[in-house]
């Protein structure tokens, strides 16, 4: 039985953390009340202390019995990488190279929903998008960190949509805040993965479906960015802590590439 899944989750409403298995979830929020959520685990680097505590024990909560939540409710940052894929930045056609340094945006906490919650398309546009990416949780925090020392900073791995309403990141000349941030509009999860050998990052497979039809399908070995030099870049500017996130990049085959377009049919909330 797998233990070495962490997740949020949310019964009745109420919040708690623990670890996935086949059957369910485990609850471990009242065994560490010196922690109140996933952000402060990941602080005191404890992971692996939540999936030693599972060992042994049953399901709390069957499976279908809990709301996923976001991994991390609490982040500190959500700092996101743009075009960091070579036919990401061909599909621009814009005849201009790959630049020499990364395409970065903020999102808030509150634009993303856990696993199996319905993402929502706003009346203001119906141009809700799709984004499949690996997202980053880290774990060691730092200022100026070298590639070389880089992916001893992660904690764990996730798994993004990172939403986008198209034609809102169109509403200014230099940046796409607006289409990136509506609430609800992008989901997160549904687990955290500890990150335990440095080449799990350099060649996983990333794929992204949409009810069932694979739409993107790439690999991390060929971004433009790789995960050490994303770390490497964003601390020259901001000091990372743990529970920051870096979600690293989409590949090609979002809906808005399509002609024409293939857009979430999600309902207007």
């Amino acid at each position: 039985m797998s233990t070495n899944r962490i997740a949020t989750v949310s019964v009745d409403g109420q919040s708690m953390f623990g670890v996935i298995t086949d059957e369910g979830f485990i609850a471990l929020s009242d065994d560490f009340p010196q922690w109140h959520t996933l952000r402060n685990v990941v602080h005191d680097g404890a992971l692996n202390e939540l999936i030693q505590a599972a060992k042994g024990r049953s399901v709390t909560h069957r499976s279908g019995s809990f709301n996923w939540e976001i991994p991390i409710p609490d982040p500190g940052k959500i700092i996101c990488v743009g075009v960091n894929f070579p036919d990401r930045n061909a599909e621009y056609k814009d005849g201009v190279e790959a630049p020499p340094n990364m395409s970065l945006f903020i999102r808030f906490p509150s634009s993303f929903v856990g696993h199996e919650s319905p993402l929502v398309r706003p009346p203001e546009s119906e141009q809700l998008d799709y984004e499949g990416e690996i997202a980053l949780i880290i774990g060691k925090g730092g200022r100026r960190i070298p590639q070389a020392d880089a992916l001893d900073h992660i904690a764990a791995l996730t798994m993004c949509n990172e939403g986008t309403i198209r034609d809102w990141v169109r509403h200014a000349k230099f940046n796409v805040t607006q289409g990136k941030n509506w609430d609800r509009s992008g989901a997160m999860g549904p687990w955290l993965v500890p990150f335990i050998k440095h080449d799990q990052i350099l060649d996983v497979a990333l794929e992204a479906r949409v009810n069932g039809e694979v739409r993107q399908t790439d690999s991390t070995g060929r971004m433009l960015f790789p995960v050490a030099r994303q770390i490497e870049y964003i601390s020259t500017f901001t000091t990372l802590v743990p529970g920051d996130i870096i979600v690293s990049g989409t590949p090609t085959g979002a809906g808005a590439r399509f002609d024409p377009p293939r857009f979430l049919p999600d309902p207007v909330r």
